[in-house]
């Protein structure tokens, strides 16, 4: 009988060897937790489409805040949801509004020992929920969203925001807000730019979260899933423009995009699990389908092997408590 010569299982015989050779990490480094303040709030308000995520008051925001700094977090990605909505979303270049109030409570609470990041579009401030302002014919119009884009990544850096992060994916988004932000002296403000996001069945749990308006969908300007080369194109964009930082947006739907990204981006790649990615674990778990603690630690490991350096979860805290206690 001939026996194999080579034999990896070797290196899975136990914990101990498996843990010396794995090929990915992660660190809390490597995670940023997205969060939403609300305005009129007098406490959290859980959603229902995503359990264990809330929409925050002022005050719990920035407890969470805390914990992500204590927690070693790489950053907090925040979304604000105004009370007040219109055709231009005007509450969004309000210093005052409910996403700056947000910005400047973060920052207040953890200073630099948090990145701070912003979500910079339109979306939740319009009536119609779309990314940007809508011409006479109802479709979105590119180059006059840009110009409030540029005004509202200026009121953002005003507030104290490290990072913009831009994701109405506008043609030419990136290098005016980069403009607007040098106009202001904000050159220390960096842009994580949503590159590569695709109009996807998988948000629908975040229009929950945001109290969307939308009506129709945003296939005029969010890429075709059918559609690779395009991601490639549209990142070469961003970095032509001065992205500081690339993203891919779904995560799991698109490693494939992603790793084509990452070998392609001379900058940080992030990459999003989005809500409907979450609330699908979630559901499986609560049905007893899966073990939810272990499909939580895999799915967003195998965002970190297709390329990610950071991912953008709503698991971000819990993943670096496993983490810090050598559970993962």
């Amino acid at each position: 009988m001939s026996f194999p010569l080579q034999r990896p299982r070797r290196l899975r015989q136990n914990s101990a060897v498996r843990r010396m050779v794995a090929q990915t990490r992660l660190h809390p480094s490597q995670l940023i937790l997205p969060v939403f303040i609300k305005e009129g709030l007098t406490e959290p308000n859980p959603l229902v489409s995503m359990p264990g995520v809330v929409q925050h008051t002022e005050d719990s925001l920035k407890q969470v805040a805390t914990q992500a700094a204590t927690a070693g977090l790489g950053g907090i990605m925040i979304f604000g949801i105004p009370q007040k909505l219109d055709a231009t979303g005007s509450e969004a270049l309000n210093p005052d509004g409910i996403l700056n109030r947000g910005i400047r409570a973060v920052v207040s609470a953890v200073g630099d020992d948090l990145v701070v990041m912003s979500d910079l579009c339109l979306d939740e401030f319009t009536e119609h929920g779309h990314c940007g302002v809508l011409d006479e014919t109802g479709r979105v119009d590119n180059d006059a969203t840009l110009e409030l884009y540029g005004k509202m990544a200026q009121t953002h850096a005003e507030a104290g925001v490290h990072m913009v992060g831009p994701s109405g994916m506008m043609d030419g988004q990136v290098r005016v807000i980069r403009e607007s932000l040098d106009e202001v002296s904000a050159q220390h403000v960096g842009i994580l730019a949503y590159s590569a996001k695709y109009a996807s069945a998988f948000y629908g749990p975040f229009r929950e979260a945001v109290d969307s308006s939308l009506t129709g969908d945003r296939k005029t300007y969010q890429m075709d899933p059918a559609n690779r080369r395009e991601a490639l194109l549209e990142t070469e964009l961003d970095l032509a423009e001065g992205a500081d930082m690339v993203m891919v947006k779904p995560a799991m739907s698109y490693l494939d995009i992603l790793r084509e990204v990452a070998d392609f981006s001379d900058v940080p790649v992030a990459a999003y699990q989005i809500s409907g990615e979450y609330a699908m674990i979630e559901a499986a778990a609560a049905n007893g389908w899966i073990n939810r603690d272990a499909a939580v630690a895999e799915s967003v490991l195998s965002i970190r092997r297709a390329g990610a350096d950071q991912v953008l979860t709503y698991y971000a805290l819990e993943l670096a408590d496993w983490i810090h206690r050598g559970l993962i």
